[in-house]
This record gives C-alpha cells, structure tokens and sequence, in this order.
C-alpha cells in the first residue's frame, strides 16, 4: 500500500495521523492472516511487516507494508485446468484459501475506517463504508486485486457480487470483534513504536497472541 499526499509541506499532526492510519491498516492485514487461518484451520503462511521511510520534509513516498500473507501465491491462468485433477477435499481446501486472502485483503482497509470511525465518535458499519469506499481507506491495491481474484475464480458477475457480499460481511465481522481490534491496535502501536526496518513474523505473531488472549481472559471472567 502507496500513500500519497498532495502537500508537500511537512505537517507534523498529518504525518502522525498518517502513520497511525497506515499502522491500523497493515495490524488489520496481520491479525486476519493470523488468527483468520488459523480459525479456518488453514495451514499458517509466513509475513513480515516493512517499515517504510518518511522524510520528514517529504513524505508523499511513506510506505509501510505487508510483505507476504497470502495462501494462494499465484494465481492460476485457467481454474478448470487447476482444479480438474483435484479431490473433492482439495478443491474445497482451495476454495478457502481463495475466499481467506479476499477476507484478509479486506480487513486492512475496513481495519483503517474503524480506527476513523472511533476518532470521530462514529459506529463502522456497512451502510457507512460501503465496498467501494475502501479507496479512501488505503484500499486501491487490495481492491484491485480482489478483482483478480474474483474474475479468475468466478465468471458471471452476479455470482461475483454474491460472493464478495458475504466476504465483506466476514471481514466486517472480524474486524468488530473486540479481542480482534485490541489486537489489531496493540500491533499498530507496536508498529509505530519499532525503529527497525522489518518486523518479523515471530514479533508480530507475539504481540497479537498477547493482547488478543487478555482480552478473552478478561471476557471470560
């Protein structure tokens, strides 16, 4: 994700609100990666978060990103001919996988308009942020290859629009849990915290285990 500001007059409130929204945004890609998988009993796939750098008289380049996450690595040129030697098992295996990255390429921008909507005093909910309001939420790369995902493994449009319905409703969901968004939120804040250039899947995975499972022993009192 690409962040570009039309100013370049350095204004420390605008940097700090950026790097925050920008922190959100990957913690969401992060957490639905890692606990979204693994709820779905899919297998775990590697990531790492890459601190980008801002100049503090410049920052129309800064770029903070996650670097790998995604079950499927390349898209097949023709989905028939992929699945046509597949199980029925394997098939279905596919399938969640292809349904999991589309979910999880969803939550970082959903992630994003949840921390706006606290800031404001406002509820997310979809009526508010609607599919195609994730551009506005750092959600043009992710939207674009979503689309990607869609056109390979679903042809008519209608069913594509069905799909997608039920996955955004998954991604709304999962970015509304509670123990999910102070997870979410104690990574961003670990990212904002970190001088390296790289935080590690490990780092990553530790910091969300431990705050998401406070919080269900909190719950559970």
């Amino acid at each position: 994700m690409k962040r570009r500001h039309t100013s370049h007059d350095f204004n420390p409130v605008d940097y700090i609100e950026l790097s925050k929204k920008t922190a959100i945004h990957e913690a969401g890609h992060a957490a639905a990666i890692y606990f979204g998988n693994k709820d779905k009993q899919l297998p775990p796939v590697f990531f790492q978060i890459i601190i980008g750098e801002c100049s503090c008289k410049n920052y129309d380049n800064c770029t903070t990103k996650l670097e790998g996450g995604r079950l499927i690595h390349t898209l097949p040129y023709s989905i028939e001919e992929t699945l046509c030697n597949f199980s029925a098992v394997q098939k279905q295996a596919y399938q969640q996988a292809f349904e999991a990255d589309i979910i999880n390429l969803l939550v970082g921008s959903l992630a994003e308009a949840n921390y706006i909507a606290q800031r404001d005093n406002e509820l997310i909910s979809p009526r508010l942020v609607p599919m195609h309001a994730l551009h506005n939420y750092g959600g043009s790369s992710d939207l674009e290859t979503i689309n990607e995902y869609l056109d390979c493994f679903i042809v008519d449009k209608k069913e594509q629009e069905k799909k997608m319905s039920k996955l955004f409703r998954a991604a709304f969901d999962f970015v509304n849990n509670w123990s999910h968004w102070c997870a979410i939120t104690a990574l961003a804040d670990y990212i904002l915290a970190n001088d390296k250039k790289i935080i590690s899947y490990e780092e990553v995975i530790a910091v969300l285990d431990a705050h998401f499972f406070v919080i269900k022993k909190r719950a559970w009192r």
